[in-house]
């Protein structure tokens, strides 16, 4: 007797699948926001042209530019992962916990729909 794996049903993976697509259309449209943030997209001021306090500005908006960067490589990620999820619905293999095996809990899934391992798994971690 071949022991069938546990999944969930198709209309439970449509329901995770419009979950993940509106994630990801909203992580795309922050990722904009940041990458134009730290690229200065948006501004014709005149910063280059005043001198009152130009190092402190300087220094400022350097370490800004940076803390926006590292925000655009975890929304990236993020957006890799979810795309990941949407291609494990695709092949029917979303929500089983990759250290169980078991079923990850919906209320887990519509929270973190890219999780990969359900809440037991992740407290053996500890």
């Amino acid at each position: 007797m071949v022991e069938e794996k546990m999944r969930y049903s198709d209309a439970d993976l449509a329901e995770f699948k419009e979950i993940i697509l509106a994630k990801i259309e909203k992580a795309k449209a922050d990722l904009e926001l940041i990458k134009s943030a730290y690229m200065n997209d948006l501004n014709n001021g005149t910063d280059d042209t005043s001198p009152t306090f130009k190092a402190f500005e300087e220094g400022s908006e350097t370490m800004s530019k940076e803390a926006n960067s590292q925000l655009a490589i975890r929304q990236e990620k993020f957006i890799r992962d979810l795309k990941n999820a949407l291609f494990r619905v695709e092949n029917k293999t979303y929500g089983v916990c990759k250290v169980t095996g078991k079923l990850i809990s919906k209320e887990r899934l519509k929270i973190v729909p890219h999780a990969t391992m359900s809440i037991e798994a992740k407290n053996l971690q500890r």
